[in-house]
């Protein structure tokens, strides 16, 4: 099955992460990867309540990684591997601006 991550950075700037011929990682897996992320990135819950959804980690993951990190081939390979992981969706659209996750 075919997976892509689509990410707008900012209006007018989208990266499409194509993850064909890649192994998709294991749903544990990705939730572990988000979580260090999620830690080493120094991101905040989005909500009051501190209740961290899976879609809003990574949102925030995203917003914190920024252009540096999906600049990266490596680790924007491995965001977008543990993203349609942990999300079970195989093309999902990351929206930093409109603070948006869409399948």
């Amino acid at each position: 099955m075919h997976s892509e991550v689509l990410i707008t950075l900012s209006p007018g700037e989208e990266l499409r992460l194509d993850l064909q011929g890649s192994q998709p990682m294991e749903v544990e897996q990705a939730r572990r990867w988000l979580d260090d992320e999620f830690m080493r990135l120094e991101c905040e819950p989005l909500r009051a309540s501190g209740k961290v959804l899976l879609a809003d980690k990574v949102l925030v993951v995203a917003q914190a990684a920024g252009a540096q990190h999906f600049g990266d081939p490596l680790w924007a390979k491995e965001f977008a591997r543990a993203t349609v992981a942990a999300l079970s969706r195989p093309i999902v659209h990351v929206d930093v601006p409109a603070m948006a996750v869409s399948f």
